[in-house]
């Protein structure tokens, strides 16, 4: 007699997905771990945040963690161990690993703005992730630790691309090459974070902040964003060719009509995304 195959055991929700008022919020949810990355978790982020980013419902985007740590960087268990398979027992190094479908790199390229609630410690990977999001927004008790070269290793997830760009080569150079913890009002300080919030306000803050941006028009706030992008790699003479082209097709949008007509008419503008 044939023994019945049983159904492979279902992956644990390692990231939480909800969507409202037009705001997508995105919660890594492993407490217990303090939010370590795992390659259910590294996957699971993954695919969320491609998600937000293909819904025309979805106009910004909320990360945070649950608990009391953001994300205390890559789950080194099972590297300690020696398993370095993405996907099995939790492992996130793998030289197989495409670089294109993870977070840092979905991250870089969405066009829906994020913005990251820090809402505790964010260490190496979760650092870097926190980074990769367009605004960051800290709890008081917030941190963030560079800690790379303390464990043998470099920002691997985009810091390396990111630091300079925020804050120059020196300072850059001193964060990463020390391995330094930074208190949230240090990182504002710093230039790694616009503001620092009481625990108890940092979600409403961030949703509040979110509901700002949902309200402007979300293909001109997409567009923006693309050239930002743009413009961190382009000479000025192109990057001003690449806007114009960018703004003829939002002339003739009815975002643009909704949004004179509401100037106008000295009311809140109802915006559609077409």
């Amino acid at each position: 007699m044939s023994q019945a195959k049983q159904a492979p055991e279902a992956a644990p929700q390692e990231v939480l997905y909800e969507v409202s008022d037009h705001i997508a919020t995105i919660t890594l949810n492993a407490p217990e771990r303090m939010n370590t990355i795992s390659g259910v978790m590294l996957n699971q982020l993954t695919e969320r945040l491609l998600e937000a980013d293909r819904d025309p419902e979805v106009r910004c985007v909320i990360l945070t963690g649950a608990g009391r740590a953001f994300c205390a960087g890559l789950d080194l268990r099972p590297q300690a161990s020696g398993n370095l398979s993405i996907g099995q027992s939790g492992g996130v190094t793998s030289t197989t690993l495409d670089l294109n479908h993870t977070p840092p790199t979905v991250l870089h390229a969405m066009e829906t703005p994020t913005v990251c609630a820090v809402n505790g410690g964010a260490a190496g990977y979760g650092m870097d992730t926190a980074l990769g999001c367009d605004i960051r927004l800290m709890a008081k008790s917030a941190k963030f630790a560079a800690a790379f070269c303390k464990r043998g290793l470099l920002p691997e997830s985009g810091g390396t691309w990111i630091l300079p760009r925020l804050l120059g080569w020196s300072k850059a150079a001193e964060l990463i090459f020390t391995g330094r913890t930074l208190s949230a009002e240090e990182s504002v300080a710093w230039g790694l974070a616009s503001e620092v919030v009481a625990d108890a306000d940092l979600m409403p803050r961030a949703r509040a902040l979110a509901a700002e941006i949902a309200g402007n028009a979300p293909l001109a706030v997409r567009a923006a964003k693309r050239m930002m992008r743009m413009g961190l790699n382009e000479p000025f003479p192109e990057h001003v060719h690449h806007v114009y082209l960018q703004l003829l097709p939002l002339m003739r949008t009815e975002d643009l009509k909704e949004g004179m007509t509401a100037y106008i008419e000295k009311r809140e503008p109802k915006f559609k995304g077409r």
